[in-house]
């Protein structure tokens, strides 16, 4: 068991809670709570090490006899220990520190999310567990949005981050990823998605929730799209605007029809 507050182990994962430069530094994130530990070991993605506590459930314990068996380093912790490093109100008693992994984009994709200046880690978690079940092909980070692997996005995400391509790339190198792509930006002043063809292959834009998209992913969009609305509310959170867009491309793709 480990009880000094000085392991190294700790102060990683102390360090990896932090700031993203730390994470990128590391080429490590973490991943808290049971489910999200079973995720990442059902995707056989890269373990460093996990630290539990007495306060686990059955199911985390089996995860952790589980991941011991195939040698990953499993270490008990003081439940007390284990609130201090905790980045949630109540602790599920277990976390693990994984491998800043970069899963590969298809060669020829036909539907890429960029959310641009998004900074609320909890909206781009959603965005990216949207996008996983929407069947988007990867998403493009810009620079000014939050990091896709802080501990509360990759909360929010629910297990997307093992399976959807995340890559964080300037706006030039992204440009090279679009050829053969219509880049629709969402939009409160563009065309009705009804009326709308996105069976094609396409990038969809996404802005901040402050400032909206930047001029650089403005530049970028050849066609703007908006979600009509009936009511008198002006805009919908980025997060809920996004995955009802993503939604629209999966249903439009899967009944052969740009609108009913």
């Amino acid at each position: 068991m480990i009880t000094s507050p000085q392991n190294p182990k700790l102060k990683l994962v102390r360090a990896l809670m932090g700031r993203a430069k730390e994470r990128r530094a590391e080429s490590a994130f973490i991943a808290e709570g049971v489910r999200l530990v079973e995720e990442a070991a059902n995707s056989n993605w890269g373990f460093r090490f996990v630290l539990y506590d007495e306060t686990l459930n059955e199911r985390g314990k089996l995860n952790v006899k589980r991941l011991t068996s195939l040698g990953v380093e499993c270490d008990e912790i003081p439940s007390s220990l284990m609130k201090s490093l905790s980045d949630t109100e109540t602790s599920q008693g277990i976390l693990a520190v994984l491998q800043l992994t970069q899963l590969p984009v298809t060669n020829y994709p036909t539907f890429l999310l960029i959310p641009d200046q998004i900074r609320d880690p909890g909206n781009l978690g959603t965005l990216i567990r949207s996008a996983d079940a929407a069947g988007v092909d990867a998403m493009l980070i810009p620079p000014e949005t939050t990091d896709p692997f802080a501990p509360k996005t990759v909360r929010a995400g629910m297990g997307a981050h093992f399976r959807l391509p995340i890559h964080a790339m300037g706006w030039e190198d992204m440009a090279g990823r679009f050829a053969g792509l219509q880049v629709y930006l969402a939009d409160m002043n563009g065309q009705s998605y009804w009326d709308a063809d996105l069976r094609q292959p396409l990038a969809l834009i996404v802005g901040g929730e402050a400032e909206g998209a930047s001029e650089s992913a403005r530049k970028l969009a050849s066609q703007r799209i908006k979600i009509p609305m009936a009511g008198r509310t002006e805009s919908l959170n980025a997060a809920v605007a996004g995955s009802v867009l993503m939604f629209e491309v999966m249903r439009q793709r899967t009944s052969g029809k740009p609108k009913n």
